[in-house]
């Protein structure tokens, strides 16, 4: 007869480890943003204040290059993304890597939506496709983590930096967390709701030197929505950024990323924030060594994230059940969670293979990792007792 086991003594002090919109900073309070610019117009001197602040702060956190620009935009990361797509693509045959959703996202805006002459390289979910393939003749679009799969690229070394092409990275759950090679990217877009733990709803955008030069040496030839129009009278509009953002922001979100760019600094600004994404993921990874029943969805350790850290469960009497009994039962063991209260959000994306997906970004504090891991083997104990006891 298999018996339930005894619930763990400690638990997370903030078992928040959605992976976006993520867990805020140690610390935060909405004390913080009494000094908003709430009900003031984001055209007034103080609104273009807070925002060029925005914009300076990322600048020196990120260690972004002088002569790249960075702008505010509407609709989080992927409006970003869709106004570097629909605004650069089409001069010459693009190339995608695609191996989690929202790569595979990206795929079909390109050739579905703007059907341009597009290759994709693909990978199953836990795999990254094949970068020797990229050719420096070809725009590329990526995403640098892939937020559904916790697989990343290493590094950019597939890059060629005497391309002739402009590459376009999706780098939401990366940023923050994992060296970019800046001198291999002529886009960079992220949601500040992941890593840094802001509120949802405004995307960043970076060009670089080359990204401009396209931008102002070519025309779309399809119509380009309002909030995509990035050039006036054929040169790019630096208002968008300077502060002055396409469309209304919200004052309050603004000053919840500017809160959380200051916690940044002070902990170490970008290497501290590495410093504490990477004992994050060394908590669950030494975990996951002494575990049989789990295993990273991603099966090379060099690309495996250390923020959307994907697990799948191995344990062969899960894995011998149907796909739905494999799905269900990482269902239950995500809602047992929850309902302990000890890991909110923590289970897979939904396109993705069932399991979990625990947030380890620098807004996490290792010791509530390590107070998790003795929770997830009896959340796993008590639904394997439930539903694998016949």
């Amino acid at each position: 007869m298999t018996t339930t086991p005894a619930k763990p003594a400690m638990r997370p002090a903030r078992p928040e480890f959605s992976s976006g919109p993520c867990a805020k900073h140690p610390g935060w309070n909405v004390a913080n943003l009494q000094g908003a610019a709430v009900g003031r117009s984001h055209r007034s001197k103080i609104g273009k204040a807070r925002l060029k602040e925005a914009i300076d702060r990322t600048r020196e956190i990120l260690e972004v290059p002088a002569d790249y620009l960075i702008g505010i935009v509407p609709a989080s990361d992927t409006g970003a993304v869709e106004m570097a797509l629909w605004s650069l693509l089409g001069p010459r045959k693009v190339q995608l890597l695609a191996w989690e959703s929202f790569s595979k996202d990206w795929v079909t805006d390109v050739t579905k939506q703007l059907k341009l002459d597009a290759e994709a390289l693909n990978a199953p979910y836990g795999q990254l496709p094949d970068t020797s393939k990229v050719r420096p003749d070809c725009d590329l679009v990526f995403a640098w983590n892939g937020t559904t799969s916790g697989v990343r690229v290493p590094n950019a070394d597939f890059i060629a930096a005497d391309r002739e092409g402009v590459v376009i990275c999706d780098a939401t759950s990366a940023v923050f967390a994992q060296a970019l090679d800046w001198d291999k990217l002529d886009v960079v877009t992220f949601s500040w709701q992941k890593v840094l733990g802001g509120e949802g709803a405004h995307g960043v955008l970076i060009l670089s030197p080359r990204a401009v030069a396209r931008l102002e040496s070519y025309r779309p030839p399809w119509p380009m929505p309002k909030l995509f129009r990035m050039t006036k009278n054929g040169k790019v509009n630096l208002e968008i950024f300077e502060g002055s953002t396409i469309n209304t922001p919200s004052m309050l979100c603004v000053e919840d990323y500017l809160d959380a760019l200051k916690w940044a600094a002070q902990v170490g600004g970008l290497q501290g924030l590495h410093a504490r994404a990477d004992a994050n993921f060394d908590a669950l990874d030494q975990w996951v060594a002494k575990t049989p029943w789990i295993d990273f969805l991603a099966e090379v350790p060099a690309t495996r994230s250390n923020t959307s850290v994907c697990l799948k469960i191995v344990d062969p009497r899960v894995t011998a059940l149907p796909a739905d009994g494999q799905a269900d039962f990482a269902k239950k063991l995500t809602s047992l969670l929850e309902k302990e209260g000890v890991a909110l959000d923590a289970g897979a994306y939904r396109d993705a293979p069932p399991g979990l997906r625990i947030w380890c970004g620098a807004t996490v504090d290792t010791a509530d990792l390590e107070a998790l891991t003795p929770w997830l083997d009896w959340a796993f104990a008590t639904v394997a007792a439930e539903l694998l006891s016949a």
